[in-house]
């Protein structure tokens, strides 16, 4: 017997993505299309993932100009740049051990970036302090919130940790929580409310953990993801209140902060929202909030640069988070340095502002486009309903399946969103995620797509997923 075979049993039970049978049907299809089998379409439109450049969206220059100058120093010394991206790169090579991107940098990340995410922090927050060492950047904010759930969940205690998770929740954090172990506590988003987060589920979830783990910490996504949701003050001071009486930790995801283009729709952070609320509030609710050059304009998911900042962590606790992230030695530098772009962008009067800002404009130009064509196409198919989107880069309708088409899902051993993704990447070359991947209500089906793209791949994407849904619906009507 192998001797990975003896591998944790958390690990083992898993759950396999529902992409994982998409994502083969994907790479046959490519495969076809290059040796000239013919199709109804010439390429497979790919909008699975929260992934900007791989939907279509170019990278802004201004960063990779940047990025481009620290790796061959000597363009620092070129006319070929402009002048504020020599200056930034040659500065940020001077904050590097050995004057190269690749040394490794301390634990927490480049002291003067950690720095100047903290002063962005602050400056973001209405002047609420916030520390450099209670900041630790990573190779991305799921992995920082990995970290986190390491600290968190007590794999010898008797009783089994239990997390908070929204339903929706994007698959890569359930996962988390299955391999180290965890007992996942769905609590449910209100689908007929606009995926509203209310306080009296969050009841009902810790009810229904009585006698079956230990809840230790709420999970929060906001911007909302896949749902798009934004939260009011209102619901987050009611979050906040929640943790402090049942004494959970606060986990925020809020990667999607820059992304928020809903009428009437701000942003605001729950660290924010904590320190406003004051004393005793804002000096005990245990927060982790995370962010990462993933999202946003900047879309550089590949750089993997993302960062945690901490709030009302006991010092001894702290120890060990030094302690949990020192294994990995540091995250990326070239994330690192992403992420610092992301915090001090260009400023008008730079050399590089005007491209940058149009660049900017262009993509969020294209992606309020993008959300009012999706749920106006959406909405107007029989069987789809779609939520109002309020930021994020998703759209999840829920659809409506014939009794027939869950018939012979069944048949052919596929839940009935998977199928009809499956025939969608098929027929239409369109590539989509089902909402069984994210969870959702029994009885209840969705699918999930990305909306940054360049506008004329989101015509073609919803000029072939009507035609399909279309005569999909008359084939299983």
């Amino acid at each position: 017997m192998s001797v990975l075979q003896e591998m944790s049993p958390n690990v083992k039970h898993m759950r396999q993505l529902e992409y994982a049978v998409l994502a083969k049907k994907a790479i046959l299809i490519r495969e076809e299309l290059k040796q000239g089998v013919r199709k109804p379409y010439k390429d497979v439109i790919d909008v699975c993932w929260g992934d900007p450049h791989r939907a279509g969206i170019k990278p802004l220059s201004f960063v990779r100009q940047v990025l481009a100058a620290c790796l061959y120093p000597q363009l620092v010394n070129s006319d070929k740049l402009p002048v504020d991206v020599r200056q930034r790169a040659q500065r940020l090579l001077q904050e590097c051990c050995g004057g190269s991107v690749g040394s490794y940098t301390a634990t927490r990340g480049i002291p003067e970036i950690v720095q100047r995410i903290s002063e962005f922090i602050t400056r973001r927050d209405g002047g609420a302090p916030s520390p450099s060492e209670n900041i630790y950047i990573s190779p991305g904010s799921q992995w920082a919130l990995t970290n986190m759930l390491k600290i968190l969940v007590n794999s010898e205690a008797s009783t089994r940790t239990g997390v908070l998770t929204p339903v929706p929740c994007h698959s890569t954090t359930t996962l988390s929580l299955e391999g180290l172990g965890a007992v996942i506590v769905p609590y449910y988003l209100s689908e007929r409310q606009g995926w509203e987060l209310q306080v009296e589920e969050l009841q009902r979830a810790l009810e229904s953990a009585k006698g079956v783990c230990n809840p230790v910490a709420l999970y929060v996504i906001n911007p909302g993801n896949p749902s798009g949701h934004i939260q009011s003050r209102k619901s987050m001071q009611e979050v906040i209140r929640f943790v402090s009486e049942k004494r959970l930790f606060l986990l925020a995801d809020e990667v999607y902060q820059e992304c928020v283009y809903g009428e009437n729709s701000e942003f605001v952070s729950y660290k924010r929202v904590l320190a406003e609320m004051g004393p005793p509030l804002s000096d005990t609710v245990e927060l982790a909030s995370f962010h990462s050059a993933s999202k946003g304009y900047m879309g550089e998911c590949g750089l993997r640069g993302g960062y945690v900042e901490l709030v009302n962590l006991d010092p001894a606790v702290m120890i060990y988070i030094y302690k949990i992230f020192s294994k990995d030695s540091c995250a990326p530098v070239l994330g690192q340095m992403a992420l610092d772009l992301m915090v001090n962008p260009p400023q008008p009067g730079d050399p590089s502002y005007p491209l940058y800002d149009l660049e900017k404009q262009h993509i969020r130009t294209a992606l309020v486009h993008n959300v009012k064509k999706a749920l106006a196409v959406l909405n107007s198919l029989p069987g789809f309903c779609c939520q109002p989107v309020e930021a994020g880069i998703f759209v999840f309708p829920r659809i409506h399946l014939p009794p027939k088409a869950i018939q012979k899902a069944k048949e052919v051993g596929l839940k009935p969103d998977t199928f009809y993704c499956s025939r969608l990447l098929e027929e239409a070359g369109v590539m989509v995620t089902p909402g069984c991947e994210y969870g959702q209500k029994e009885g209840t089906f969705h699918i999930r797509f990305c909306i940054m793209t360049p506008e004329d791949i989101m015509e073609e994407l919803l000029k072939r997923l009507s035609s399909f849904h279309t005569q999909f619906m008359e084939d299983f009507s």
